[in-house]
């Protein structure tokens, strides 16, 4: 059967489902490319602001800044554009330039997570109708007659519902999971940046209190490579 067959065939839950099938289609690619982006970005965004904080601060917010397009440049950039704050203050900044990004790398989540609960509950939906359709015009006086004989077809037709429903909700399912445990690995990498950003402002800081200048000193990279990919 072609396309057109299926849906004719199908019944009317077919409609909804197709529609439910562009939607998931169109989430999986873009979230794909983004992820595909991101990724091959995103180590060498990282270990170029955290070498340039830990050998001249004050050079940091620009590189960050020219990285702001890039989650992680951006989420790096949050706290470096502020002016020495107290670094309780810049924890904070950290935790929620982390959470904004990081909501955001979510962005399509919940047009997954509908096509995931629908599509089974529409394919059963429209193999309930057929199945009402077929049966309903079979009387007690047919049974063991060749009149019977376009129920069964009937009956497999109403299955072509079904079937859809669940293709387009596990096709969905994988490339939700695999966001998912994308999106879970950020987590992780974005609390080890933080902390380690966090680290050499508050060595700067302390060391600020003894030397006013050293929040313009250079000194030895520790982090270089540490996100290579």
């Amino acid at each position: 059967m072609n396309i057109q067959e299926i849906m004719t065939k199908g019944g009317v839950a077919m409609w909804p489902l197709l529609i439910l099938s562009v939607l998931a289609l169109s989430t999986i690619i873009e979230r794909s490319i983004f992820w595909i982006r991101f990724l091959l970005k995103e180590g060498k965004i990282l270990n170029r602001v955290l070498e340039t904080a830990a050998r001249n601060w004050d050079a940091a917010p620009k590189v960050a800044k020219e990285n702001s397009k890039h989650p992680m440049g951006s989420f790096l950039y949050g706290p470096l554009r502020l002016d020495n704050p107290d670094p309780e203050v810049f924890h904070l900044a950290l935790e929620s330039s982390a959470d904004d990004e990081l909501a955001l790398m979510r962005r399509g989540d919940k047009v997954l997570e509908a096509v995931i609960a629908l599509s089974p509950l529409l394919g059963l939906l429209g193999t309930v109708l057929g199945l009402i359709t077929s049966l309903g015009n079979i009387q007690i006086s047919d049974l063991g007659t060749s009149s019977t004989t376009g129920v069964t077809l009937g009956i497999g037709e109403a299955l072509i519902s079904t079937a859809t429903g669940l293709i387009v909700a596990i096709i969905s399912l994988t490339f939700y999971r695999i966001f998912q445990s994308l999106w879970s690995n950020q987590v992780r990498i974005f609390r080890k940046a933080g902390s380690e950003l966090e680290v050499i402002y508050r060595q700067r800081w302390s060391d600020s209190e003894v030397n006013p200048s050293a929040f313009s000193g250079n000194t030895p990279s520790k982090f270089t490579d540490t996100f290579d990919q």
